[in-house]
């Protein structure tokens, strides 16, 4: 009859559908993909990640999905960071420490994997007012304990699509978890983990609550071994549950004088320095400073002799000289001129403290 369809029209007919409803699959997904704001920096990201595992060493048989790829471009190779114990002065005792509690338990866990007592604590919360070296000793400890190093960025774990943010915060562990041993690093903890409260957006609430769950998820997971460190100035602002989290805890305050001496030391051995430098003098008159201020003091010095290489020079002579021998030492007087200027510029903000250059 001819109102009857054939058996082979019925299945053209089903083809065109499904190659209509594919069409359609891949138009709107290019339509989302458009409307995605954040899709250039996933696949730079992801590109990063790559190269980033490679380098590492990280077997291709591990499966990651998109958001551990994302976390992934956060990866550092330990050989890759330049920070060592040997930059880090006048702290020998929290080195000790954190050799004794993090470094050894992660460089021989295979020795303590009977032990409850002696694995590596899953948090680790470095504290103390800013510039005193919180992110140095992070770095210079994953580096000492060959831990891969994921440089946590805050603003990675938010997305503009619902559910998504979640997602990313549970992919921080999971990743952690395939490549162990590694450290997780938050700076600037409190920012991210702080006190909650009822006027939490719902999507920071639910970071944080993720957050929490999976941490305490590698807490009962004796095999791994992952370390989530934070640096915080503001160790009352973070959540109470995340420092019962984070048993162990150091505090890196502002240095004492022998401390401050032994910074500008550290700072200074590489320079050419004149022989009339008094350190311990520049360190009594730095009550006060942290570890970065005083590497600005030495740093503004250290222009100083700059600025006279250029006045003694005319455009030409100046453009040929590169050979950094043509600088002359650095001097005492280039360090209280510095050490003033630190004073007049800071001291109205109330930074720093008035200080006595006699």
């Amino acid at each position: 009859m001819s109102g009857e369809i054939s058996k082979g029209e019925v299945l053209g007919l089903i083809v065109r559908l499904a190659a209509l409803t594919a069409m359609s699959y891949y138009t709107m997904k290019m339509l989302i993909d458009a409307m995605d704001p954040t899709r250039k920096q996933k696949l730079a990201a992801q590109k990063r990640a790559e190269k980033l595992l490679a380098s590492l060493g990280i077997s291709k048989d591990i499966h990651l999905n998109e958001y551990e790829i994302m976390i992934a471009s956060q990866l550092v190779e330990p050989s890759a960071i330049s920070t060592s114990w040997k930059d880090i002065a006048g702290l020998d005792g929290l080195v000790t420490e954190l050799r004794e509690t993090v470094i050894i338990p992660i460089q021989k866990r295979k020795l303590f994997a009977k032990s409850g007592l002696m694995s590596a604590p899953k948090g680790v919360l470095l504290h103390g007012p800013p510039g005193c070296g919180k992110t140095m000793v992070a770095k210079a400890t994953a580096k000492e304990a060959g831990a891969r190093f994921i440089n946590l960025d805050i603003s990675t774990l938010t997305d503009k699509w619902y559910g998504e943010s979640q997602k990313i915060a549970g992919a921080v562990f999971t990743l952690a978890a395939k490549i162990q041993p590694c450290i997780i690093f938050i700076d600037e903890i409190d920012s991210l983990l702080r006190v909650r409260d009822q006027h939490d957006h719902e999507a920071t609430a639910m970071i944080k609550a993720q957050f929490m769950q999976l941490w305490d998820g590698m807490a009962t997971d004796s095999a791994n071994t992952v370390i989530v460190m934070g640096a915080t100035n503001r160790p009352r602002d973070v959540d109470k549950a995340i420092l019962r989290r984070m048993p162990a805890t150091f505090r890196i305050g502002l240095p004492t004088q022998e401390q401050r001496r032994s910074i500008l030391r550290t700072v200074l051995h590489l320079e050419n320095v004149s022989e009339n430098v008094d350190s311990l003098r520049i360190a009594k008159l730095t009550e006060g400073f942290s570890g970065s201020d005083l590497r600005e003091l030495c740093r503004t010095a250290a222009v100083y002799r700059v600025r006279d290489f250029i006045e003694t020079h005319d455009e030409e002579t100046f453009q040929d000289a590169q050979e950094e021998e043509s600088l002359r030492a650095i001097t005492m007087d280039d360090l209280l001129k510095a050490l003033a200027k630190m004073k007049e510029s800071r001291v109205d903000i109330g930074y720093i403290c008035p200080v006595d250059l006699d």
